[in-house]
């Protein structure tokens, strides 16, 4: 069984890698429809339709014009993250995204900080490099 740490990924906004990454995450969920009726005992569902959301979290770079740059709020871009790497055999994740959320905080203590939330318009798919 292979394991990963969390230093092999990378994340991509179409082709161009995203700087200074440090972490990332892809929810994928699922509607249920209820179809129960009368005389039905318990209630049952039918699969409905999925939707995915991702969030990245960065140090900020303001010279990453496409990668962080890429991500302004309001913004379609293709997200490509890979958690495994890049390498050929590698598996990621790819899907159409709407940049909904930017913050960009900082402390006198610690680094600049950037986090971006998307939300995905149509499936998330999973393939290999």
């Amino acid at each position: 069984m292979a394991t990963h740490t969390g230093s092999e990924g990378t994340l991509k906004v179409g082709s161009n890698a995203v700087a200074e990454i440090r972490s990332f995450s892809i929810n994928e969920t699922g509607e249920t429809i209820e179809d129960t009726s009368m005389g039905d005992t318990a209630r049952t569902f039918k699969a409905g339709l999925k939707t995915f959301t991702a969030s990245v979290e960065v140090f900020w770079d303001e010279t990453d014009t496409t990668g962080q740059g890429a991500l302004d709020v309001g913004s379609e871009v293709t997200l490509n993250v890979y958690p495994e790497g890049d390498t050929s055999g590698d598996t990621y994740y790819s899907g159409t995204t709407v940049v909904t959320g930017k913050t960009v905080t900082g402390s006198f203590d610690g680094m600049v900080e950037a986090s971006f939330e998307l939300q995905g318009t149509g499936a998330l798919t999973e393939t290999t490099v």
